[in-house]
Order: structure tokens, then C-alpha cells, then sequence
């Protein structure tokens, strides 16, 4: 199977790209999901589920909560989905509700990878401004 490549940033993320999942992630699939229909909003199920590591049962269940709490808008277009972020929304969680999907997508969008000399350097002293 062969998932065109999604961009964020200089990045491109396609299917010789995905490297294995790792025990525990920073962001949850839902925001996985989002993430990757940022990047190309006509992906399908089968290549969403490849992409973020799940089953494809798991992506429609994650489409189906981000589309009835307004996150996601689901239009058919012919015989695939079309996606459209809601990036105005407002993040559930209590420590970043004051940010919006937008702003999340754009933050991971606009990150440049980091080098390895960079994460070997980050250690203990890394500070979050």
C-alpha cells in the first residue's frame, strides 16, 4: 500500500517514512488523526489506521468522537470522505484548554525535526520557555 506523502513542515511523512510505534507517544491518536488530516484531509481509513499505528476500527471510532464534538466535518465526495478541521476549537484538556486545534496543528507543522545533536545535547537542562 502506498500513503501519499503528508507535509508538516519540510517533513514529508509517507509510507517508507513511518518508523515503529513506541511504547507511549506525547499526543493521543485522536490528535494523531487530526495531525494527519491536516495534512492531506481526503486520507482514507485504511491509510489513517497505518499512519497513527491503530486498527482501522479504532480510526473510525476516533472520527466518529472528533466529528460529533465539532472538531471534524465529514463530506462525501463521491465514494471517498473529504475532512475539514475545525481549527477554531479549543482543546479538551484543562492544562491547554486555552489553546485551539489550530494552534496545535500549526505548532507541530512549523517544528523542524530535531538533529541528533540536539537531543543527545537536550539531557536534564532542556527548559520550556
Amino acid at each position: 500500500m502506498t500513503v501519499g506523502p503528508l507535509r508538516f513542515g519540510s517533513r514529508a511523512l509517507g509510507s517508507a517514512a513511518i518508523p515503529p510505534t513506541p511504547s507511549w507517544t506525547f499526543f493521543t491518536n485522536h490528535a494523531h488523526v487530526l495531525l494527519c488530516l491536516a495534512g492531506d484531509p481526503t486520507l482514507r481509513i485504511r491509510d489513517l489506521a497505518t499512519l497513527v499505528g491503530i486498527t482501522e476500527r479504532a480510526v473510525q471510532r476516533i472520527v466518529r468522537e472528533l466529528a460529533s464534538e465539532g472538531f471534524l466535518e465529514v463530506t462525501k465526495v463521491g465514494r471517498r470522505n473529504h475532512y475539514t478541521i475545525h481549527g477554531e476549537r479549543h482543546l479538551r484538556h484543562i492544562v491547554e484548554a486555552h489553546a485551539t486545534v489550530g494552534d496545535l496543528i500549526t505548532l507541530v507543522r512549523n517544528m523542524e525535526p530535531s538533529t541528533p545533536a540536539h537531543t543527545e545535547d537536550a539531557g536534564e537542562s532542556a527548559s520550556v520557555d
